[in-house]
């Protein structure tokens, strides 16, 4: 199987959740960046999150200012509850830096970020593979009779 048939295999994985309307939700986790000062702020956060609908666990790192939530929930209507706490929240924008791929993009570095981690910044090398990485990608599939092959 082909890296584009192994794309369509997995693309029609994701896509049948979606064709059929299930009225169960998916258990997810959700995680979120929330701007907390203190204890009290951590508290506050996490009683509200934790009475979401659906809400099975909420984790709160203060120091990471971390909020991650499991459940059967759905992204946004986290993230909404957790901005009406008044609290500054967004998803969580950070990526392990083991996970970018390298050269590291300038932009995406944030003093703010925890330690291991880097500001996830969309790439634009991944929706659009150039000319160049096609062929690399090809270069040694079974399914290109002229593919490089090593034995």
């Amino acid at each position: 199987m082909g890296v584009g048939g192994t794309l369509e295999y997995f693309s029609s994985l994701l896509s049948n959740g979606h064709r059929h309307k299930k009225k169960r939700k998916q258990m997810q986790t959700v995680e979120l960046k929330v701007r907390m000062d203190c204890e009290g702020c951590e508290l506050k956060v996490k009683k509200t999150l934790s009475s979401l609908k659906g809400a099975k666990s909420v984790d709160v790192n203060l120091k990471q200012q971390k909020v991650t939530v499991t459940g059967y929930v759905e992204p946004n209507k986290v993230l909404k509850k957790a901005q009406s706490t008044g609290k500054k929240a967004e998803f969580w924008p950070y990526v392990p830096y083991s996970l970018v791929a390298h050269p590291y993009a300038a932009q995406a570095y944030d003093k703010k970020a925890p330690p291991g981690y880097v500001r996830n910044v969309e790439t634009h090398g991944i929706s659009n593979l150039s000319k160049q990485e096609e062929q690399y990608t090809t270069m040694f599939s079974d399914e290109n009779p002229n593919a490089c092959s090593i034995m």
